[in-house]
């Protein structure tokens, strides 16, 4: 399993690999928390927030949250888990630069992304006679 002190290392190597605009307005940067972060939509213990783009009182930044990474991904080499934390660190970069422009796309399909696990769950719920 990877440290926190290791894992910091790996989000400033990742972060360093995407372009300057990129950070254009995003004053509160890229922060690494320990929390373990259970989604609000979970059914159940299988549905965490990997990384979140906030745009509020406080500015534009990005949370990655170590905890819940390990909890994932805990098991996973260096290599790989470097690869898991660059897609997520793209993907909160993306509503970073839509919320610049004005745009939701990622936004909506992240949406629609929890529809379709509350489908599945919910489904899954009824055929082993769980469902309330």
């Amino acid at each position: 399993m990877v440290t926190i002190d290791e894992m910091q290392l790996l989000l400033e190597n990742v972060a360093a690999e995407f372009p300057e605009a990129f950070y254009q307005e995003l004053n509160g940067g890229i922060s690494l928390l320990p929390d373990v972060k259970r989604s609000p939509y979970a059914q159940g213990d299988d549905l965490f927030i990997l990384g979140e783009y906030h745009h509020d009182g406080m500015g534009r930044y990005i949370y990655i949250y170590y905890g819940s990474f390990m909890r994932i991904y805990g098991n996973l080499s260096q290599n790989a888990l470097r690869r898991r934390l660059y897609k997520t660190v793209s993907h909160e970069f993306t509503h970073h630069m839509e919320s610049l422009a004005g745009e939701r796309g990622l936004e909506i399909k992240d949406e629609e992304d929890i529809e379709r696990y509350q489908m599945r769950t919910t489904r899954r719920d009824i055929e082993d006679g769980t469902a309330e």
